[in-house]
This record gives C-alpha cells, structure tokens and sequence, in this order.
C-alpha cells in the first residue's frame, strides 16, 4: 500500500528558480493586497450608505399595527 502511494505521488523534474518563486510570490502577494483594498473599500462604501455594487437586507421595523 505504501508503495502504491509513492509511485503515484506528484514530484517536481527540476528546482523553481529563486526569481520565478519570488515573482509568483509577489504575484499572489499583489492579487492579495487588491482583494483587500477592494473589501475595505465596500465595507466603508457599506458603512457610509453609499454602496451601490453590494446588496443586503436593510433593518425596516414592522408594523403590524392594523
């Protein structure tokens, strides 16, 4: 059994160079930082009322008073 699970495991055929790990890293490192700058930014445009791109159910006090 251990056997079977070596064979079929996935390996690398050659080292990743120091400059394409360093520029995937900061590539995933600059889609990261824009995912975030984009979240806090509609968390504000939400805060503030001004959202126009982002929908939820606004608190509307019922009255059943009828």
């Amino acid at each position: 059994m251990l056997f079977y699970f070596l064979i079929n495991m996935a390996v690398p055929k050659k080292k990743t160079s120091k400059s394409k790990r360093n520029s995937r890293k900061a590539h995933w490192k600059r889609k990261a930082a824009l995912e975030a700058k984009k979240a806090l930014s509609l968390g504000k445009s939400v805060l503030t009322g001004r959202s126009n791109s982002f929908v939820y159910p606004e608190d509307e006090e019922e009255d059943d008073d009828e």
